[in-house]
């Protein structure tokens, strides 16, 4: 019994470290794919920067006067006034279509009242001649 006990300690031992072998590669990789991830982080978040200093220096006041001066015959760009400006509550803006109307509930059924003896067929038949 003890040579089988010893070789399922050692089987077992084998297959642990065959775990610990896999579970430490796996590791490795994650580790290796989440740096990769953070280094792209990293330069999309640079870019952004650059994109945005490109977007301030594009939307100087001055650049963009100079640029409606220079186009002004063929654009006809004109500044802005206060009268101009109009409220969001003077736009007339389509009116949603109104919710379908429920449907009026179905009369319920006439009951007939019934008497007894009141029933055509319980009548007496009209003498015959």
């Amino acid at each position: 019994m003890r040579p089988l006990t010893y070789l399922a300690c050692a089987l077992l031992v084998m297959g642990l470290a065959f775990w610990a072998y896999r579970e430490n590669y796996r590791t490795q990789a994650a580790l290796g794919e989440m740096s990769q991830v953070q280094r792209d982080i990293a330069q999309l978040r640079e870019d952004l920067g650059v994109l945005r200093a490109e977007w301030a220096y594009l939307n100087r006041p001055d650049r963009l006067r100079e640029l409606v001066d220079l186009n002004f015959d063929r654009l006809q760009l004109i500044p802005r006034e206060a009268g101009q400006v109009m409220d969001l509550g003077h736009i007339d803006y389509p009116k949603p279509p109104a919710p379908p109307d429920p449907a009026p509930p179905e009369p319920a059924p006439q009951a007939r009242s019934e008497v007894p003896g009141s029933d055509s067929s319980d009548s007496p038949a009209a003498p015959q001649e």
